[in-house]
């Protein structure tokens, strides 16, 4: 540990006097003669006892205080340590007979420090008097004539003295660096200067002016690099204690809690409009809602039942006009030490992860209809740890990152992390045909990025999601309980974003996406007794779903001993394909037209364990039908999709004016991703669609927007089923 400093010292020696003034009783003292203090180590004669030291008068420190005083500052041989004065830069343009004048001035400085910090003064030797030993410093007389007095020992002094030799050899070193540093800037603004007359045959003078005023004209900065400025700014801040607007903006009374905490809301409106040709299918059990089933009671599909009970069935001609609300709110908060958490609550309609909407007087689940109220939800609740420049922070409202790379690492170079643990945002780089901008993932998954000079911003992703988790009790209704079937996300994504130029960047990526037990199995085969009979596969069958994927039964359902027909047949459905999704993902951007950027994104991709003769043998749906819109029983699945949109307008919403414009085309088959991840506005969200989307929003306000959007959709395997959607929102972020 650093030992005190002299001004500590000096302080202690000021409060011993007063002590001392306090505690000497009245009457005169006589004083000590300074021989007798002068060695204090000597020994006490023979035959007498030694004497009690008593601590000197506030007499002999007063009359010390005014003889210090009054001693000149005598010539020494050894020459006092002079603090160097710096040089002072100024940031003007030089001729060139200047330059060498400001490289030599700052390394004279540099050796004026030099030699003003190897001037120490040497603490005297054991057996020498240090009080008669008169130096040109001050701090070293006042020491001697402290021992000339009795109030410190030589011991003490010479430690002292040692202490100043020391700190003056750390100033030493200190200035030495800081000379040689201001050398260094002097020669390379030198040099560069010089360079730059020589490429444009201009003076020196001239090109430094030139340099100066290029720094200077920034008139634009890519969106990219500002999202991580502010990113990188408020890291650092939270990991020095300090959030944004600081603990003092916190109201007086209020926990210091709050001054951590970064509240975000928002509030939309929408009017849809969901409308159908009237050239669609409408035919008996085209159009089967397996979500409705899988998470209802099963269904018996022997034909004699299904004549009399069908399954439930998605609307394919009925226009639908729909009022909608969409409220969010929720925090972030700095926890210190590189850590941060989040909470969010938001409406819906049920617990749909693909969706936050609310359809007003929508009676669903208990609740709406006849001004009901509505559910709230837990949307978002993670805990986050960042080590450097782990990537953006989205925020709270910026549901994933779609579009968006998820670096880079630190500005100019440096390598990031970002480890996130909780319901959280969608960390992979990715488009709505594979995961919805609403979806919060479930689980952990970590971010690391490296950045070379902000040209080459390499990453990689990966987490582990569990998608679905057997029930504790499964079976209920039996006393054999059946093994679990728990279903998981794995992904890993590998991608750079490159800034090309000033005004041009890409970003690439390749992901794979491993969803285990995420396919329907067969179960054992039993007999079934009642629609309550559960299969042992039975948690098999989705959780949750759109629509589009290629569905199969799950129940291995036998007749009864004895019998050769089947007494009922009540059915779940799980997905008719496992599913491992190779995607890759572009974005190419052109930042030219400040404050406007334009960019092309795209993304493709593939379910590698597609597998089409397999699901051909047990598909209930998506099977071709004939002129007569019959179906022949083959299955016309595809493992493939593909989007291409173009955007433009401005980063972000934030003043009155600003407007973005997108459109695009976007192509999923129907088992090409799972339907219920993926956009839940194109078709009414799901898979096995194709078509094309237009839209716009513009600024009402620095926090009000008002925005329009079409989408027209298609379905490409089994019977006609198209639609075209249209969206007006009015909403606000707080």
């Amino acid at each position: 540990m650093k030992g005190p400093t002299f001004q500590t010292i000096l302080a202690a020696l000021v409060l011993t006097a007063a002590w001392c003034r306090a505690a000497q009783p009245a009457g005169p003292v006589e004083a000590v003669p300074p021989a007798e203090v002068a060695l204090p180590s000597a020994a006490v004669p023979a035959g007498e006892s030694p004497a009690v030291e008593e601590g000197p008068s506030a007499e002999i420190l007063e009359a010390t205080a005014v003889e210090i005083a009054a001693v000149p500052v005598e010539t020494s041989p050894v020459a006092p340590a002079v603090e160097p004065e710096l040089p002072t830069w100024t940031v003007e343009p030089y001729a060139k007979e200047e330059t060498a004048l400001l490289a030599a001035t700052a390394a004279t400085a540099g050796n004026h420090a030099t030699a003003a910090a190897e001037t120490p003064v040497a603490p005297p030797d054991a057996g020498q008097n240090i009080a008669t030993t008169p130096t040109g410093n001050v701090v070293i007389n006042l020491i001697n004539k402290l021992v000339e007095r009795g109030v410190l020992t030589a011991g003490d002094a010479r430690g002292m003295i040692t202490q100043a030799q020391a700190e003056a050899e750390t100033q030493k070193v200190q200035n030495e660096s800081d000379m040689f540093a201001i050398a260094q800037i002097a020669a390379v603004q030198t040099m560069t200067d010089q360079a730059l007359a020589e490429q444009t045959g201009m003076s020196a003078v001239d090109a430094s002016r030139r340099e100066m005023e290029a720094d200077l004209r920034v008139s634009h900065i890519p969106a990219p690099v500002r999202e991580q400025l502010v990113a990188d700014i408020r890291r650092e801040l939270a990991a020095g204690g300090v959030s944004i607007g600081g603990p003092e903006r916190a109201p007086p009374g209020l926990p210091a809690l709050l001054a951590q905490l970064k509240p975000e809301g928002e509030i939309r409106f929408r009017y849809e409009a969901d409308l159908y040709p009237s050239n669609n299918f409408d035919g008996q059990n085209a159009f089967v809602n397996f979500n409705a089933i899988n998470t209802g009671s099963p269904i018996n599909i022997l034909p004699s039942a299904l004549a009399l009970n069908p399954p439930p069935q998605w609307n394919t001609d009925q226009n639908r006009n729909r009022y909608r609300m969409l409220v969010r709110l929720g925090t972030g908060i700095e926890l210190g030490d590189n850590f941060s958490a989040g909470i969010r609550m938001a409406t819906g309609d049920n617990n749909s992860p693909v969706t936050a909407n609310q359809s007003i007087g929508l009676a669903n689940q208990g609740q709406g209809g006849q001004f009901s109220k509505y559910a709230i939800w837990l949307d978002r609740a993670y805990i986050r740890y960042d080590i450097g420049g782990g990537g953006p922070e989205t925020g709270l409202l910026a549901v994933g990152a779609p579009y968006s790379m998820v670096g880079p690492g630190q500005p100019g170079g440096g390598a990031g992390a970002t480890f996130w643990v909780g319901r959280f945002d969608n960390p992979f780089f990715s488009t709505p045909i594979i995961f919805d901008n609403d979806l919060g993932f479930d689980g952990a998954a970590l971010r690391l990025t490296y950045n070379y000079n902000d040209v080459f911003v390499p990453s990689v992703v990966a987490g582990a999601f569990p998608v679905f988790n057997t029930d504790l009790n499964f079976s209920s209704n039996q006393a054999e309980k059946y093994p679990s079937y728990d279903k998981y996300l794995f992904a890993i994504q590998g991608g750079t974003q490159v800034n090309i130029t000033r005004n041009w960047s890409t970003q690439v990526a390749a992901a794979y996406y491993s969803f285990y037990n995420i396919e329907g199995k067969f179960s054992s085969p039993y007999t079934q007794y009642s629609e309550d009979d559960a299969g042992d596969t039975d948690n098999s069958r989705p959780s949750f779903a759109q629509k589009g994927n290629t569905y199969r039964t799950l129940r291995n359902v036998v007749p009864p001993p004895g019998s050769s027909e089947l007494l009922m047949d009540y059915q779940y459905f799980g997905l008719a394909t496992p599913f491992q999704n190779l995607a890759f993902t572009g974005k190419l951007s052109y930042d030219g037209w400040d404050p406007i950027t334009v960019s092309l994104i795209g993304e493709f991709v593939s379910n590698l364990a597609f597998n089409s003769s397999a699901i051909n043998e047990v598909a209930v749906n998506n099977l071709s039908v004939d002129d007569n819109l019959e179906s022949d029983g083959t299955y016309e699945g595809d493992p493939n999709a593909w989007l291409v949109d173009i955007e433009a307008g401005h980063a972000e919403l934030d003043k009155l004016g600003a407007w973005q414009l997108s459109f695009g085309y976007r192509y999923i088959g129907s088992d090409a991703v799972v339907d219920g991840f993926n956009d839940s506005d194109f078709g009414l969200g799901g898979t096995n669609m194709k078509g094309f989307t237009l839209a716009g929003r513009v600024a009402l306000s620095p926090q009000v927007y008002l925005g329009l959007r079409w989408y027209g959709s298609e379905s490409i395997a089994g019977p006609q089923y198209d639609m075209n959607i249209f969206q007006v929102d009015l909403g606000a972020k707080f």
